[in-house]
């Protein structure tokens, strides 16, 4: 006798919810949650800054205002001056959160999204998340071209968004509701991912945004967001450890990897334990504590003379998350000689240099290898050798950034930047633990690389992967939003503060103050001294050495421009002048600029290194030919 046939019972409908895309897009970020360090939750993004246009103030616009009064996920919306500003503003938040929180950032079509691609490429570069929802024209091509609208003749599907693809870690463009249930899950990974961390760009077509569509209402539940990083291979750990355990002599370098990685406690014990000097890049500048007796400071071409000596006589270098950038390695000529062990989350950085990898975040990897090394330590004559170079460029720090009585001739002569860099961390006693310096282009990055003392983790805050020029302010908002409970202290020269400055006024309508520091040195001083040290002439650099109408370059006054914009400021003349208004501005209720003019041709002589600039092979100036000849000695010294 046949069994009875099973009965069917009917499917459960899951639960949905109809929301335009854009309501949907906005719901689900602010329901993604993370956990901080001290255990606590927050929202994983920190809110989205806004610029509204035609392409996405209907629909982006109207899904915002809705969130940020939700009760139980809200989503703040912060209103910017420029588009490429309020996205340095977001990337910088991400940084100081050290890539744990993050923002969006969303803008209308046309130059409000193109507008983005150079803080795009800024982010790219310094493995930072963003993410960015431009507008972009319509699906359905009804009103074709819209204003603002790319025409391509040869392919009717790009648009102003297709800039962005080269410099995004992942880019899709939403074409139906729908497609959000499969693309966030994707964009969310590389946003939290340490090898894939970059900008992630979902262009939005505006009639897309206002489609409605019934989603699973479970994909709008509260979650708690899972960060992903690699830990070490067996196979590579050993291999690893043999290497360490034959050097002689090695040096550590210490990258942005270390801190995103919250990996500083971890460097400390490796550092102490096992005896190994420790030099710092830009992006890791902070991750071993500045008087730390085996922190030899700066590395490479803006580098101490201590970790530089160190390098040039190392035989391994372990560099710790760093993407090993020419200046870090002085265009492959400080360490050419030694074998690279490479410790990065990514394995596309761990195979420069020739380098052994070890595929893995900063903190597992470290832990592991020290497990593996036991009670191994550096030489006696190694260590002493690095704990005397150390001490010896503290000393030097100690007395280039020290109060100097000021007497005859050398009261007219400017300050430079050593100078300013001190009164500002006199200007107040637990300064290394409690500033946080943000800088990006120019001579300051090579000064603060050198002279800061970077104590509290984050407390350096320097851009110098894309190296970009207009960061300063816009970033030192970001800093200033992920740490209000911090003095921020924004760097910047003439040129950059020029270059974009617009976010002031973003700072003092949000109450996040900030001090700025404007180092007046009249033109692109950085570049001069570079231009002339490849032989060229001086030249449309300076304001000086441009060519000008009959009215000459402009004296502007930072301080009557800043005060224009709603902050407080003051220009001052003098040092002294300088630290008394360090005193005010901090005292200040709200954004103090201080500006004051330098010396456009003095930097620290101390340390440095070569770096690669190719210099014309023939020329009409004797200077250029010098200058080549310099060139190709540099480029002996290059790892093969």
């Amino acid at each position: 006798m046949n069994a009875p046939a099973p009965t069917l019972q009917p499917v459960a409908m899951q639960p949905t919810v109809r929301l335009t895309m854009a309501q949907a897009l906005v719901r689900w970020m602010a329901a993604q949650f993370v956990t901080l360090p001290d255990g606590s939750e927050a929202p994983l993004f920190g809110g989205v800054f806004a610029i509204f246009g035609h392409g996405n103030v209907a629909g982006v616009g109207e899904a915002l205002h809705a969130q940020r009064d939700d009760p139980h996920l809200p989503l703040p919306t912060l209103r910017a001056h420029n588009e490429q500003a309020m996205a340095h503003s977001a990337i910088a938040y991400a940084k100081a959160h050290f890539r744990r929180r993050m923002m969006a950032v969303t803008t209308s079509i046309g130059p409000g999204a193109t507008n983005l691609v150079t803080a795009a490429a800024l982010a790219h570069v310094n493995r930072l998340p963003v993410l960015l929802l431009p507008g972009d024209t319509f699906v359905s091509r009804a009103p074709d071209p819209v204003l603002q609208q790319i025409e391509v003749p040869h392919d009717a599907t790009v648009t102003a968004n297709d800039a962005l693809r080269a410099v995004s870690r992942y880019f899709d463009r939403i074409v139906h509701p729908a497609q959000l249930l499969g693309t966030l899950p994707r964009a969310l990974r590389v946003l939290t991912d340490a090898a894939l961390c970059g900008p992630v760009t979902l262009a939005l077509p505006q009639d897309v945004q206002a489609a409605a569509y019934d989603y699973p209402a479970s994909f709008f539940a509260r979650r708690l967001v899972i960060f992903h990083a690699p830990a070490p291979s067996a196979a590579e750990l050993q291999r690893a450890a043999e290497l360490v355990r034959g050097a002689h002599r090695p040096l550590l370098i210490a990258g942005g990897g270390v801190l995103y990685g919250h990996a500083t406690d971890a460097l400390a014990a490796f550092v102490r334990r096992h005896r190994i000097p420790v030099a710092e890049t830009q992006a890791g500048k902070g991750a071993l504590n500045w008087d730390e007796p085996l922190n030899c400071g700066a590395i490479g071409v803006t580098g101490s003379p201590a970790a530089n000596q160190m390098a040039t006589q190392a035989d391994v270098v372990i560099a710790v998350g760093s993407r090993l950038q020419d200046f870090t390695t002085g265009s492959h000529s400080l360490f050419p000689h030694a074998r690279v062990l490479a410790i990065n989350a990514s394995a596309f950085d761990t195979v420069k240099c020739d380098a052994f990898a070890l595929c893995s975040d900063a903190a597992p990897a470290l832990d592991a290898l020290s497990a593996q090394l036991r009670d191994w330590q550096t030489e006696a004559a190694w260590h002493h050798d690095a704990l005397q170079a150390a001490d010896r460029w503290r000393s030097i720090v100690s007395n280039l950034t020290a109060q100097h009585a000021v007497t005859g001739t050398d009261a007219a002569r400017l300050p430079y930047d050593a100078d300013l860099i001190g009164a500002v961390q006199r200007s107040h006693a637990d300064s290394p633990a409690h500033d946080i310096v943000v800088c990006a282009a120019g001579t300051l990055p090579a000064e603060l690389h050198k002279l800061w003392r970077a104590g509290a983790r984050g407390g350096y805050h320097v851009e110098y992967g894309f190296s970009c020029m207009g960061y300063e302010i816009a970033g030192g908002l970001g800093v200033k939003l992920a740490r209000p409970e911090r003095e921020v202290i924004v760097m910047v020269g003439d040129g950059s503060y020029l270059m974009m400055n617009s976010e002031i006024a973003t700072s003092v309508m949000l109450g996040a103050k900030l001090i700025i520091v404007v180092l007046d040195n009249r033109g692109y001083g950085c570049i001069n001294r570079l231009q002339q040290a490849v032989g060229g002439a001086p030249f449309n650099n300076m304001l000086a050495d441009c060519l000008q109408g009959p009215h000459g370059a402009p004296a502007t006054d930072f301080a009557a421009h800043a005060r224009a914009l709603g902050a407080l400021a003051e220009h001052v003349d003098n040092v002294a002048a300088f630290e008394a208004a360090m005193q005010r501005a901090r005292a200040a209720p709200r954004t103090y600029l201080i500006s004051i003019d330098t010396d456009a041709a003095r930097t620290t002589a101390e340390g440095g290194w070569w770096w690669e600039v190719a210099v014309p092979q023939t020329s009409a100036r004797a200077q250029v030919h010098a200058a080549y000849e310099a060139y190709l000695a540099g480029k002996q010294q290059q790892r093969r």
